[in-house]
């Protein structure tokens, strides 16, 4: 009987294969917001919680975008307002945000968005190129756009969107 010290792909056990499937499939998958009625998508690896309508404390003199902060398990998380962060108009008075918790080097932030849907798994062959009459305030926060049926799903870079100094 013959061993092979590295096993292959197709010899490793089942559980390694897919999670190493999982892995480059996760890559592609995005879970989509609503912020002022458009669809947006960021990807969903970035992704740590998902957060109905949270206490949020203001911060004094934060940037305007910054909505204030939260405490999630015990952690301070910076709550940032998509709504003000793209340039759209503030949330009607009564209405909550959901919170998509994100990670980004080592810190933790709220990204405050309308509704939060389903994920899904896009195909990067068929993202297309930002239009050129998406809005100059969204244009430096997209990746790029896909097709859902009659709607345009934007694909938000989520570091750029929490570059607040800059």
């Amino acid at each position: 009987m013959q061993t092979n010290p590295s096993p292959s792909l197709e010899t490793r056990p089942a559980e390694s294969r897919a999670a190493g499937a999982f892995s480059a499939d996760a890559a592609g998958m995005m879970l989509t917001l609503t912020v002022a009625g458009q669809l947006c998508g960021i990807p969903v690896l970035s992704v740590r919680d998902v957060l109905g309508v949270q206490v949020i404390t203001r911060i004094p003199l934060a940037p305007r975008e910054v909505a204030g902060s939260l405490n999630l398990r015990g952690r301070i998380v910076t709550a940032v307002e998509l709504r003000s962060r793209l340039g759209l108009p503030a949330r009607a008075p009564g209405k909550g945000a959901m919170s998509v918790v994100v990670e980004v080097g080592g810190e933790l932030y709220s990204l405050l968005a309308d509704q939060v849907g389903e994920v899904l798994s896009l195909n990067a062959a068929e993202r297309l190129p930002n239009p050129p009459t998406l809005d100059l305030s969204w244009r430096e926060f997209s990746l790029g756009v896909h097709r859902q049926g009659d709607k345009l799903l934007v694909l938000l870079d989520v570091e750029r969107l929490l570059e607040l100094g800059a």
